[in-house]
């Protein structure tokens, strides 16, 4: 018996699938996302990004003694002159942050134009609160913009291991300095679009006021990444109709009902729908939706005499057929000769934790990616 995709209609114990669905979902909420296809727990704490407000919180109890106030930035540059000098005179400037001409000197020169402050952690009798030191709001969006357009976004810097790390540091540095003034409004936003610190971005769009021109797609990325958390549905069906009826908004909601109607077909075939940076957020659930599926298939379609193509199942889940094929074996799956796949619900098995990586389904994001560069990327929705 061959099945082809018009005919997709297993018949199965509902009940049973249900129930091993209900009880696997359980188990590896409590495992990393990249171990075995397990879903990430997702707490409170990555939702409403509680460690941003911890780290506000060390902070805060140095702002208020008294009748002092929140400190508010002076520095005109991106890196503060005192920590310019003291990295210069300690041979501690990075090779993007030297002075044109000085890079093989003994102490290379910093170039005030390219320095950015460094992040540094909160210490015992150390103050972060010098305004000489902090950067005012409209110095950090500069800084951000400097970092993504002129660094991040740069053909000619080379690794991109060491991009990476640069910008990843000193965008912890704009962080901390915004924590420190507690920076808000719409420069605050500015800033948060072109960041990593969505959680945070999401509370100013609702304590703050308009425009934000950028929310609909800021919105669908929180829920695509926090698929089936409470939290993060709730939020989205109480935000206004409009922002709730649009287009990106509404395909984030449709992908997570199929998540949590435990539907992984539909969300396989929603997610093409996605744009890459939208993909990238859903990208780390993709494991444990094609997990479901072979589960699913291998109770629907366990019989002896029954044939599933495996370049069917690897249209579903966007893979190559070889990718395909590596997965279904490390869920018991057999594949024959023909490359048809055998199901069996008693042969269904759980890989071994670290054996199966999300790197199976990379390709799924990257084939969106296409020619787009950082910059496009991160402009186009900020």
């Amino acid at each position: 018996m061959c099945f082809t995709k018009n005919s997709l209609t297993p018949q199965t114990n509902v009940t049973q699938v249900r129930a091993q669905l209900s009880g696997s979902h359980s188990q590896r909420r409590d495992a990393p996302a990249d171990g075995g296809g397990q879903w990430r727990q997702k707490t409170d704490e990555q939702w409403r990004g509680q460690a941003q407000v911890r780290e506000g919180e060390r902070y805060e109890g140095r702002q208020h003694h008294g009748k002092e106030t929140t400190p508010r930035g002076t520095c005109q540059t991106m890196c503060p002159a005192r920590e310019l000098r003291d990295r210069e005179l300690q041979n501690c400037l990075h090779r993007f942050e030297m002075l044109a001409g000085t890079e093989r000197d003994r102490k290379p020169r910093g170039d005030p134009f390219r320095a950015v402050k460094e992040y540094s952690r909160p210490a015992a009798g150390k103050d972060s609160t010098k305004p000489t030191d902090l950067r005012p709001p409209a110095v950090l969006l500069k800084t951000v913009c400097y970092l993504i357009d002129d660094i991040a976004a740069s053909l000619h810097l080379q690794p991109w291991t060491e991009v990476y790390s640069f910008v990843f540091d000193r965008l912890r540095g704009v962080k901390q300095d915004m924590i420190i003034q507690r920076v808000s409004g719409l420069t605050c936003v500015a800033i948060l679009e072109r960041t990593e610190n969505l959680s945070w971005l999401l509370d100013c769009y609702a304590t703050g006021t308009g425009p934000h021109p950028n929310q609909e797609e800021m919105q669908a990325l929180g829920l695509l990444y926090n698929l089936g958390s409470g939290r993060a549905t709730q939020h989205i069906m109480e935000l206004p109709k409009r922002l709730r009826s649009s287009p990106a908004v509404t395909l984030a909601l449709s992908i997570n009902r199929a998540f949590l109607e435990r539907n992984p077909v539909r969300l396989l075939r929603l997610a093409r729908r996605l744009n890459f940076l939208q993909s990238c957020a859903l990208h780390r659930h993709l494991v444990a939706g094609g997990r479901d599926l072979l589960l699913i298939y291998s109770h629907g379609y366990s019989s002896r005499n029954c044939r599933f193509p495996l370049d069917e199942l690897a249209q579903l889940l966007s893979l190559d057929t070889a990718l395909a094929a590596r997965l279904c074996q490390a869920y018991g799956v057999a594949v024959n000769q023909d490359n048809q796949l055998v199901f069996s619900k008693a042969a269904f098995t759980e890989p071994e934790q670290g054996k199966l990586h999300c790197k199976l389904y990379h390709n799924m994001v990257a084939e969106k990616q296409r020619d787009l560069s950082v910059r496009s990327i991160i402009h186009g929705c900020a």
